[in-house]
């Protein structure tokens, strides 16, 4: 089985029992999962010899036919699972993203009931998935819960609350627990007044300068810390 072909199938299996009878005369969940893929490899651009950036925000433009039929049905749950193939996809094709991955739909009057328009741009955001298995990263890079993220901007909250950059399903974490900046000198933590406090290396810190390899813990949740890596680009 094809890229594409596992691609689209992640998609359907998801989403086959939500959308099987709503999306009989109108687009279908698999075509918008070929669509976002096919824009995500034609926007995609090599900005050197070792690393491609893709897009990381997709508006999907329905009829408003195929709009109510999303949103009634789910367009959370839809967008979400197009979040993570467009994630799976980049890590197969080696893409890097410089933020946030994000699939939003859109109503458009001027489309019939089964078109349907993708366009996406690329914004640069506090943290971004990390795609390479490889934790050598020209950003720093966070493991938490099996997930690794990129350090893409200049500051990155984690906590247990919506308004946080990485939100972490634990209840020992605070709203806004931690803030990590990355700086010339190194990429700095602080903890942010949190109710059960920062450990770093299991011992507790209101504010400490990470090392390569540092292991740190909010509440029950392990967090494992790596340095950027600047490869020579000669």
């Amino acid at each position: 089985m094809g890229v594409l072909d596992r691609f689209e199938k992640g998609v359907e299996n998801a989403m086959q029992n939500a959308f099987a009878k709503t999306f009989k005369s109108g687009v279908k969940p698999v075509e918008l999962a070929s669509a976002v893929k096919r824009e995500c490899d034609a926007r995609a651009a090599a900005v050197d010899r070792n690393r491609t950036v893709a897009p990381n925000e997709y508006i999907i433009s329905l009829s408003p036919t195929d709009h109510e039929t999303v949103t009634s049905w789910g367009d959370e749950a839809l967008a979400h699972e197009l979040q993570d193939a467009l994630e799976d996809h980049a890590r197969s094709q080696r893409y890097a993203f410089v933020g946030a991955v994000d699939v939003a739909f859109h109503e458009d009057e001027s489309l019939a009931t089964g078109r349907y328009a993708v366009t996406s741009r690329t914004t640069r955001g506090p943290v971004a998935p990390a795609t390479s298995p490889d934790p050598l990263s020209r950003f720093p890079l966070l493991e938490i819960d099996g997930q690794r993220y990129n350090l893409t901007g200049a500051a990155t909250v984690i906590g247990r609350g919506t308004e946080a950059d990485i939100v972490v399903d634990d209840n020992g974490v605070s709203r806004t627990h931690i803030r990590l900046e990355v700086t010339p000198e190194g990429t700095i933590l602080t903890d942010l007044g949190s109710t059960n406090g920062t450990f770093v290396e299991e011992q507790r810190i209101t504010e400490v300068t990470l090392v390569d390899g540092n292991s740190i813990r909010i509440g029950r949740t392990p967090i494992m810390y790596w340095d950027a890596v600047f490869a020579d680009e000669g």
